[in-house]
C-alpha cells in the first residue's frame, strides 16, 4: 500500500506541473522492438553473476508475451521475481488513478526524452529495484507503453508458475458460495497434483446463462447453460435423414 501511495503521489506531482503536456517529436518513432533483442537485454546488472540460461515456464506470444518473457528471465537471475510482480502490479494500479497520466502512456506523440525522464524519476521516488526501473524505463523508451497493462499481466503468470502455482479462472453467473468455492479448488487440486498450489479466480458473466466456464493449464472446459443451448440449437437445425429412422 504505502509503494502504491508513493507512485500516485509521484504522479499527481507530474500532473500539477504539466509535466504530462504532449510535445510532438520531429522524428517518427517505430513501433517495433529495437533491433538488439528484447531477452538479450539486461534490465539489472548482478556483479559477479554467471550468465546462466533461464527458462520460461509458460510460452507466451505477442508483444505483452515478448517483454514479459524477458522481464522474466532477468528478475530470476536477479533473484527478484516476486518483488517486480509486486511492483509492477502496483505501478499498474496507480496509472489506473490517473487518466491523465494513463493518456500520457499512450500518446506516442510525446518525445521520447520526455517519456523516459518521467519514468526515471517516478521509479526513483517509488524506490523501485533495479529490475523494475530498467525494465520499465525501456518500455517507455520504445513506446510500449500502451502495452503495460498487458505485459504486467502476462509477467503475473510467469511469476506464479515459478512460485509453483496454476491459475484456474471459474466464470459463473453469480458469485460461488464460499463451500463451493473450496469444493471446486479441492477438485482441482487434485487433477493438478501435490506439485502446484491452485490459484482460484472467480469471475462473473451473466450472458452465460447459468452453468460455469473453467479454466487452467490453458484449456477451457465450458460447461455453461449458454453453450448447451447453442449446441442443442445446432443439433435441432440438422436435417433429419428419414433412412436412419
Amino acid at each position: 500500500m504505502a509503494l502504491c501511495n508513493r507512485v500516485r503521489s509521484r504522479i499527481s506531482l507530474f500532473n500539477s506541473a504539466g509535466f504530462l503536456t504532449s510535445q510532438r517529436s520531429t522524428l517518427q518513432r517505430s513501433l517495433v522492438a529495437p533491433s538488439i533483442p528484447l531477452a538479450s537485454r539486461d534490465y539489472a546488472s548482478v556483479p559477479g553473476q554467471k550468465n546462466d540460461k533461464v527458462k520460461v515456464p509458460l510460452a507466451l506470444f505477442g508483444v505483452s508475451g515478448n517483454y514479459a518473457s524477458a522481464l522474466y528471465i532477468a528478475s530470476v537471475k536477479a533473484k527478484a521475481v516476486e518483488k517486480v510482480e509486486s511492483e509492477l502490479l502496483q505501478f499498474v494500479e496507480a496509472v489506473k488513478g490517473s487518466a491523465k497520466f494513463s493518456l500520457f502512456m499512450k500518446d506516442l506523440s510525446v518525445a521520447k526524452n520526455v517519456r523516459v525522464k518521467a519514468f526515471q524519476d517516478i521509479c526513483g521516488a517509488a524506490k523501485f529495484s533495479d529490475v523494475t526501473k530498467n525494465f520499465l524505463v525501456i518500455v517507455a523508451e520504445n513506446g510500449r507503453l500502451k502495452n503495460l497493462d498487458k505485459i504486467a499481466k502476462r509477467y503475473a503468470e510467469l511469476a506464479m508458475a515459478y512460485k509453483g502455482e496454476v491459475k484456474a479462472t471459474v466464470t459463473t453467473v453469480v458469485p460461488l458460495p464460499p463451500e463451493e468455492e473450496k469444493a471446486l479448488k479441492e477438485t482441482l487440486q487434485e487433477i493438478i497434483g501435490s506439485g502446484a498450489k491452485v490459484n482460484l479466480e472467480q469471475k462473473i458473466d451473466p450472458s452465460i446463462l447459468g452453468g460455469l466456464v473453467l479454466e487452467f493449464n490453458q484449456k477451457v472446459f465450458d460447461m455453461s447453460i449458454k453453450t448447451r443451448a447453442q449446441q442443442m440449437e445446432r443439433v435441432l437445425r440438422e436435417p433429419v435423414s428419414i433412412a436412419n429412422i
